[in-house]
């Protein structure tokens, strides 16, 4: 692990909604948001695609997503509606995970976009199932890194060990977990200070709260973003990062930051 503190903020939801959308390039350009990860199924992905085309400084991810929404595999017929449901779907064999996966990382690549890490709508790959899946479409589509599965005692474990076996990189420290849906300026502020040496990814979730994201059924992060994009876009945040010496990084520039002595699992 490097001594050194470096830090990737990935807006997850990208794709969701349009004033979701515009919420997290306004927390790139003006803010610290390094990177984002863009839903295939999400209602405004065309609308992503578009500002993600003229933001490329924005270091691109896919936000599996196999809960919400419809599929992408297989038009039309809805995900299981919750993670319990989720998990009753694998239970009974009625959600082909790799063709989903596949499907969904197809559809972002043929838009002309560019990937280079993964993660899943709500942490769905702490599921073991799910971090197999994901971990085969890491593999066979050359996109390396993983978002570190929650630290759940045993299915953590179980979830970091599938992704292991295909290869798949991690970050050595998750951050923002606990503080979705209230992170505001002073947790921020108190969260970079508590930001240990290695490689960090904090996720978060800006965005505007207009009408098409407060008529959304699917989602309870609405008011909650918009803090976010506040604290995000912060200036006293930013000189947080420089008092704390940590380093502002995203996917694309991690290997660099890290040098070729440092191999986060």
């Amino acid at each position: 692990m490097t001594t050194s503190k470096l830090l990737i903020v990935n807006a997850d939801d990208f794709g969701f909604t349009a004033d979701v959308n515009e919420g997290i390039i306004e927390a790139h350009r003006r803010g610290i948001v390094t990177s984002a990860t863009l839903m295939a199924n999400g209602e405004a992905f065309e609308h992503a695609v578009r500002l993600a085309q003229q933001t490329p400084s924005l270091d691109l991810g896919a936000h599996l997503t196999l809960v919400g929404g419809y599929s992408v595999a297989q038009p039309g017929i809805p995900l299981p509606a919750s993670p319990k449901g989720l998990a009753l779907a694998l239970m009974a064999g009625r959600l082909h995970l790799y063709q989903e996966c596949a499907a969904q990382i197809r559809k972002i690549l043929d838009a002309g976009l560019r990937l280079t890490h993964l993660d899943t709508h709500k942490h769905a790959h702490l599921l073991p199932p799910v971090a197999e899946a994901v971990g085969r479409v890491s593999r066979e589509f050359g996109i390396p890194w993983v978002r570190r599965p929650l630290e759940a005692p045993l299915a953590g474990w179980l979830a970091r060990r599938r992704l292991r076996k295909h290869g798949c990189r991690m970050a050595d420290h998750l951050a923002g977990f606990a503080e979705t849906g209230r992170l505001d300026e002073d947790r921020l502020l108190k969260l970079v200070r508590r930001i240990p040496a290695g490689l960090t990814e904090l996720l978060c979730h800006p965005g505007y709260c207009r009408s098409e994201l407060r008529a959304s059924p699917a989602t309870r992060l609405r008011e909650s973003r918009e803090l976010e994009l506040v604290a995000l876009t912060s200036p006293a945040v930013r000189q947080r990062l420089e008092e704390c010496n940590v380093r502002l990084v995203d996917f694309c520039s991690v290997e660099t930051a890290l040098g070729s002595g440092s191999v986060p699992d």
